[in-house]
């Protein structure tokens, strides 16, 4: 059989009804907004169309229903703009929340891990205090270093050891715990906690919200990070 060259193809890209079979538009709160104003204008005209002519609709219960068509339509953009606001915010915090993969953070927790001689750590303080102790101890819970500090402010205060011991040696690398105490006149302090340190490795995000993934610290939400280093 013969096959005509010369034949043209018309329409042989997809068609107008096809595409939006395929990616069929999404409804928007202005899409929904003209839907209800529609409704309501059809049932308005519909009882100035069968109203009784010895007793017809007056005049401001017209305008009484058309100021509540606009209060409707008020409401509708106005939640419109919310979701909008809501959907950057989301963009913007994950977008904040990236940026800190391969950054180190304190977070609330005690534990201490001390490589190639130097542990980072902090401590976060919910007042001033006119004395902190910090315990730095061993697997066995014994205290094996003592920092004492004094007239220390409210705050977030990072700090580094150096694996010396209270005997002037230096402790082997590995895991250890913090323990913070502090006083002011004689009296203990309830807000005075320690802050571990770790380094962001990943960031992700779902129903509950955005998580950073921390090696040896666990998973926390932004709201956790006392301090970016």
């Amino acid at each position: 059989m013969a096959v005509d060259t010369n034949t043209s193809v018309q329409g042989s890209g997809p068609s107008g009804t096809l595409m939006n079979a395929v990616n069929p538009k999404k409804a928007t709160a202005t899409d929904s907004t003209k839907a209800d104003q529609d409704k309501f204008m059809t049932l308005l005209l519909t009882q100035l169309k069968n109203q009784d002519p010895l007793n017809p609709m007056d005049n401001a219960q017209i305008t009484s229903q058309l100021a509540q068509l606009q209060t409707v339509s008020g409401v509708n953009k106005l939640n419109a703009t919310l979701d909008s606001l809501r959907g950057d915010y989301k963009a913007s915090a994950s977008l904040a929340a990236t940026n800190m993969i391969n950054h180190g953070v304190l977070v609330p927790g005690s534990a201490l891990q001390l490589a190639s001689g130097k542990a980072v750590f902090g401590i976060d303080m919910g007042t001033a205090a006119d004395q902190v102790q910090i315990e730095i101890k061993d697997s066995s819970g014994k205290a094996i270093h003592v920092i004492d500090m004094k007239n220390v402010k409210a705050g977030t205060m990072p700090l580094v050891w150096d694996g010396t011991l209270a005997d002037g040696k230096k402790a082997p690398d590995g895991a250890y715990r913090i323990a913070v105490t502090a006083t002011t006149g004689g009296a203990k302090l309830k807000d005075a906690a320690a802050l571990t340190f770790g380094t962001v490795a990943s960031v992700s995000t779902g129903a509950a919200g955005i998580k950073l993934n921390i090696p040896n610290v666990g998973t926390l939400t932004m709201d956790d990070i006392k301090q970016v280093l």
